[in-house]
């Protein structure tokens, strides 16, 4: 499988014959973007089988319920702007949900200011509840945060949060609905 991505006269080649004659980023770049196609195509299968059984909604009903920021950013993979959010500077208690399927995601126990503009937490609320993909848009490579009950795209994942965890969940508040106690 690692050299599905590649030509049949680079498959071919030793990995060493190969790293000569193909760059070592090329090689990579192919590999990560094969798998993340592979990975989104289960992905959206695992949701389509979720959703028959969830009942999820359909997109019709989602431009209906969802606001036009909820909606771009949720179903089309789009970003608020920094420091716009309604929760970015929010510091009530409660519980983030998915504002799709509401779905618990993050507790406020784990929110942090990390100074980005963008509701921030270096854990999530339950094991499992956010998935991470590989995303290489925008010329970058980073790691997607997706609800993993809906597919909702929420934000980010970065190595760079405070202990115990290291991680930074950076997350639009567009794709998050706050309930408090």
């Amino acid at each position: 499988m690692l050299f599905h991505y590649l030509t049949a006269s680079q498959r071919d080649l030793t990995t060493s014959q190969r790293t000569t004659s193909v760059p070592t980023e090329t090689v990579m770049l192919m590999e990560t973007v094969g798998l993340s196609a592979m990975q989104r195509k289960m992905q959206k299968m695992r949701c389509s089988t979720e959703r028959n059984v969830r009942s999820m909604p359909t997109d019709s009903e989602l431009r209906s319920r969802l606001t036009k920021e909820q909606y771009k950013v949720t179903q089309q993979g789009g970003t608020e702007l920094a420091f716009t959010g309604a929760y970015w500077n929010c510091h009530d208690d409660g519980i983030y949900r998915c504002v799709v399927c509401e779905s618990e995601l993050f507790s406020s126990d784990t929110k942090y200011d990390s100074g980005t503009g963008w509701p921030s937490f270096w854990s999530t609320s339950t094991h499992g509840k956010v998935e991470i993909k590989l995303d290489t848009s925008h010329g970058m490579i980073r790691e997607e945060a997706v609800c993993a009950t809906c597919g909702a795209h929420l934000g980010h994942r970065f190595p760079d949060g405070p202990q115990p965890t290291g991680e930074r969940y950076c997350i639009n508040s567009a794709a998050l609905k706050l309930e408090q106690p």
